[in-house]
């Protein structure tokens, strides 16, 4: 599929789930964004680069040194999910992505859309999420 095409395609419920069409619209879309995040990044990395640090007044300096620490912080969770990012193109190229890696079963095509780097079905995720509150509030 084209990369028009790619992104004029909706997945559709009727069709085979993960076929061709599918996994070429997820790919797309996980590249997107991997490429936006890329080009972002970039920008702050710019502008961080070029922040005078020789503020005189101490309160700006704090001011600075907050949204330097925001900016940094948000880097390292763009970092992440970067790896998230690769992780689900390389299921793409193994033929995994969409699979509920705890049940094996369909994840879905809507959570998928909506986000694309899932690995679990609602279902197990909310089982999961359940777990790590038991084990926190323990």
């Amino acid at each position: 599929m084209s990369e028009p095409d790619a992104e004029r395609y909706q997945p559709l419920a009727d069709e085979e789930y993960m076929c061709d069409r599918q996994l070429a619209y997820f790919k797309h879309k996980l590249i997107a964004w991997r490429n936006e995040i890329l080009r972002v990044s970039g920008v702050t990395l710019q502008e961080l680069k070029e922040e005078d640090t020789r503020l005189a007044d101490s309160s700006d300096w704090a001011s600075a040194e907050v949204q330097r620490h925001y900016h940094l912080r948000t880097r390292d969770r763009e970092r992440k999910l970067l790896v998230k990012i690769q992780e689900a193109l390389e299921r793409i190229d193994d033929g995994s992505y969409g699979f509920c890696e705890e049940t094996g079963e369909p994840i879905g095509l809507e959570r998928l859309d909506a986000r694309p780097i899932a690995t679990m079905c609602i279902e197990a995720q909310e089982r999961h999420e359940r777990r790590e509150k038991e084990y926190r509030d323990a």
